[in-house]
């Protein structure tokens, strides 16, 4: 069994680089910084939402499918700052080279941790690798769109058609299971300054959750699970996060009619 590493990111604006690439003066407190860059990008976008090369990674956590079990986890702890984190996903690939799955992660989580890693000079020689190293990688790599390597989801399921593209937390509701619980991606910030980073570790985490069971039921349409293959991965899904510590793994299970 290839191992399956579901994954997710949270991001912040990145203050210093503003400061860095704007010439702020440091009398700018870091909610005044972004809301200057904020208002930069409402004024040129109608909408504030930061350039990738400015979101600053803040968590990354996963869900980890092999012969052994399933795991979720935020790599890292939460003091842990933004470069040890990136290298932390990168070392899981250098390690297991596992299947890639996310929701969006083409569009948005894979082209952040691309240039923040640049940012660090973080080195991901089996990430990059398109069949330099292991001709395999030449047809089947993380990096081309239309490899499977790296699933993304969102992409898959729109036809590649960014006007057909559907939220996580409606599409994993329609589904039956329980979507985005006390946190989105837009509060992030917020709970970042008031220091509540266990609180979007523990977001993220549920955000995997949901990715790995509508991977689960793509696995089901595609013919690579059997109708009792897919029921009994489900009931294992929910038994791993029963042995999970946590209060939001309780709020999770009870939301999944556990």
């Amino acid at each position: 069994m290839t191992p399956i590493l579901v994954f997710d990111i949270e991001t912040v604006p990145d203050v210093a680089g503003i400061r860095r690439l704007e010439d702020l003066p440091d009398s700018m407190s870091d909610a005044q910084v972004a809301e200057h860059a904020f208002a930069a990008r409402r004024e040129k976008t109608g909408a504030d939402f930061l350039p990738h090369y400015l979101q600053r990674v803040v968590a990354i956590s996963c869900v980890f499918r092999d012969r052994a079990g399933l795991r979720v986890r935020s790599l890292g702890t939460a003091e842990d700052g933004e470069a040890a984190l990136i290298q932390s996903f990168y070392r899981v690939i250098e390690k297991y080279t596992p299947q890639l799955v996310s929701w969006n992660g083409g569009g948005f989580d894979l082209p952040v941790l691309h240039y923040r890693a640049l940012v660090h000079g973080i080195g991901a020689p089996r990430y990059w690798d398109l069949g330099e190293d292991d001709r395999d990688f030449k047809w089947n790599n993380y990096i081309s769109r239309y490899h499977s390597r790296h699933t993304d989801l969102m992409d898959v399921l729109a036809m590649y058609q960014a006007r057909a593209n559907a939220p996580l937390d409606a599409l994993a509701k329609l589904c039956g299971f329980p979507g985005k619980l006390g946190m989105d991606g837009g509060q992030v910030w917020t709970a970042f300054r008031d220091g509540r980073i266990d609180e979007i570790r523990s977001y993220c985490e549920t955000d995997v959750v949901n990715t790995y069971l509508l991977y689960c039921r793509f696995q089901l349409m595609r013919g690579a699970f059997t109708a009792n293959e897919y029921a009994d991965e489900i009931v294992f899904v929910r038994q791993s996060l029963a042995q999970e510590p946590g209060p939001h793994w309780v709020e999770y299970l009870a939301a999944f009619g556990c």
